[in-house]
């Protein structure tokens, strides 16, 4: 399971404070701390409140790198910021993310591309989030089509479902899970699957549980990676578990600590 680490994201208060602050310490002990909970890779997100968000994504991706030398994810919703990032990367770099809009395709593949990164595409198209199974497994297509004609190797793909909040469309996490199920089928070898974890339980009462029990769930259908929160200990020890009981390494009694070594 790649797990990318979630919490380096101005949407979290301490992290905002910090990017205001140029508390660069605070950024170096949050990445350290998750890739000591078993993040192999960083996603860095300047989050909406910056007003420079092209010098504070690099300042962020500066102060990572001075820690750890994981890949690095940049996340951004604007294109500008998200090209700061990835120029500022020192090694591995992920653009997180593009989506199947014909506009995303052309301009975001080609950056991609420039600076050899591998890609987190979101299925989503001009017409939003798609409903149906049928519907996401078609934008991924177009997706991992368009990215094989910009000369990105399928193996550097990451598809992301979407996964929309339980409390607001219960009946999406099943679609979710075929989809996942139904992207692994688009090529041979198959593109990566990710989600971002957070989402299915916003601002919702049981969010670590549900975290817990949807990421299993989705692992069980061929997952293979997700921006999680891995600070969250029970949630990584989760994970180790369901790799365990789907035979991916033998297991011991001292299974979670052999796992984590």
């Amino acid at each position: 399971m790649i797990v990318i680490g979630e919490r380096i994201n101005g949407m979290f208060k301490k992290v905002r404070e910090a990017i205001q602050n140029k508390d660069a310490a605070f950024i170096r002990d949050l990445a350290a701390s998750q890739v000591k909970a078993g993040a192999s890779i960083l996603d860095i997100n300047v989050g909406t409140a910056s007003t420079d968000p092209e010098s504070d994504m690099v300042w962020l991706v500066n102060a990572v790198q001075a820690e750890v030398g994981v890949p690095l994810s940049i996340d951004s919703a604007r294109h500008e910021p998200l090209e700061a990032g990835l120029a500022a990367v020192k090694g591995k770099r992920v653009l997180n993310s593009t989506t199947g809009k014909e506009t995303d395709l052309a301009k975001l593949l080609p950056m991609a591309k420039k600076y050899d990164a591998s890609v987190i595409a979101l299925t989503i198209d001009e017409d939003g989030v798609p409903s149906t199974v049928d519907k996401r497994v078609e934008i991924a297509a177009k997706i991992l089509a368009a990215a094989m004609d910009q000369g990105i190797a399928v193996d550097e793909l990451y598809i992301d479902p979407i996964t929309l909040p339980v409390n607001c469309a219960q009946d999406q996490p099943e679609r979710v899970f075929a989809a996942i199920t139904q992207f692994r089928m688009l090529s041979d070898p198959p593109p990566h699957t990710t989600i971002g974890l957070s989402n299915i339980s916003q601002r919702l009462k049981e969010h670590r549980l549900l975290n817990r029990t949807f990421l299993i769930m989705c692992m069980a259908h061929g997952l293979d990676s997700a921006i999680v929160d891995p600070l969250d200990e029970e949630l990584m020890k989760a994970v180790i578990t369901a790799e365990m009981l789907m035979n991916k390494f033998i297991y011991a009694d001292s299974f979670l600590e052999a796992s984590r070594k």
